[in-house]
């Protein structure tokens, strides 16, 4: 997520009332996610397994909960509590904007879409030239849907993230200030979820197609013409690189990445990643010829007791 002007380490430290090390005109541009950071970013990290990290990563800024030496060309951010404190960024540069309209006035519609009745569109949308809105959508803040897209009864996009820090009280929510980008040519079929990005987007490539009831977290990036099947749920952060095929009830892990032309069938558990080009199966998957020759030695085992006794 980038801030609408540039903002010094001063100004950003006064927000969020912590200490810093570093110049206090050092430039802050944004903030993101450590997979997705640019320089000028801010980063946070609040766990010693991850410090060299995020310190070592293109971030120029870390916000970070413990007096560390500072790599050269970087600025600090020292807080008490990082997570707490990202969030009052989020809050600060993306406040939430309640509706007061089915249709955001801000919300720029192309030509030749059609909206059917009962759909909410968000403040500053984007849809693009003959797209197919059906009833009861949901489509969030910030959202971008290029041309030809198709969205079906009941989907809806740009839903917070799914990320958690579990504290004494209860859970703590990673507030979300990214947004959805679908590309042209989309069909996204009905009763869909597509969550928006913590900081940057979850993006549909272009031509890919969905079928009814899939999730996609947030942050995951789906490539072009990619074939998703009903009831496939996507985790966080997962790259989905093109001509994917995923059969119905696939399940994934996140931080992963699926090379171009795989092809999961149905409910498998996609626990790793994996090279493109091959056909996968089950739980923990492997290349489906290997797993299907697993289960039907399984199937001799009571000949083989039979045997040995």
């Amino acid at each position: 997520m980038k801030f609408p002007n540039a903002h010094s380490l001063q100004q950003i430290a006064n927000i969020i009332q912590c200490e810093f090390v570093g110049d206090p005109n050092f430039p802050v541009q944004g903030m993101n996610e450590i997979h997705v950071v640019e320089p000028g970013d801010i980063v946070f990290v609040d766990h010693p397994k991850y410090y060299d990290k995020a310190l070592q990563s293109a971030a120029t800024i870390v916000l970070i909960n413990k007096k560390v030496d500072c790599p050269e060309g970087k600025a600090l951010l020292i807080s008490d509590d990082p997570f707490r404190d990202f969030n009052k960024l989020t809050m600060h540069f993306k406040p939430f904007q309640a509706a007061t309209v089915a249709i955001a006035p801000t919300a720029k519609i192309g030509e030749g879409t059609l909206i059917q009745p009962n759909t909410f569109i968000g403040n500053n949308v984007t849809i693009g030239k003959n797209c197919m809105i059906h009833s009861n959508v949901a489509i969030y803040d910030d959202t971008v849907i290029g041309d030809n897209v198709i969205i079906h009864a009941g989907t809806v996009l740009g839903a917070d993230a799914f990320y958690y820090k579990k504290r004494a009280e209860g859970f703590d929510q990673l507030l979300s200030g990214g947004r959805v980008v679908i590309q042209n040519n989309v069909g996204i079929g009905a009763l869909c979820t597509i969550d928006k990005g913590v900081t940057g987007d979850t993006t549909i490539g272009e031509g890919t197609k969905l079928d009814n009831q899939v999730h996609v977290g947030h942050d995951t990036v789906i490539g072009k013409k990619c074939l998703i099947a009903s009831q496939t749920g996507i985790a966080g952060c997962v790259i989905i690189e093109d001509e994917v095929t995923l059969w119905g009830q696939v399940g994934t892990t996140s931080g992963i990445t699926i090379g171009t032309k795989a092809v999961v069938m149905g409910q498998t558990g996609v626990t790793k990643s994996v090279e493109g080009g091959k056909s996968y199966f089950g739980t923990p998957i492997e290349e489906s010829r290997e797993k299907l020759k697993q289960l039907a030695n399984v199937k001799r085992i009571p000949e083989i007791l039979n045997k040995l006794k």
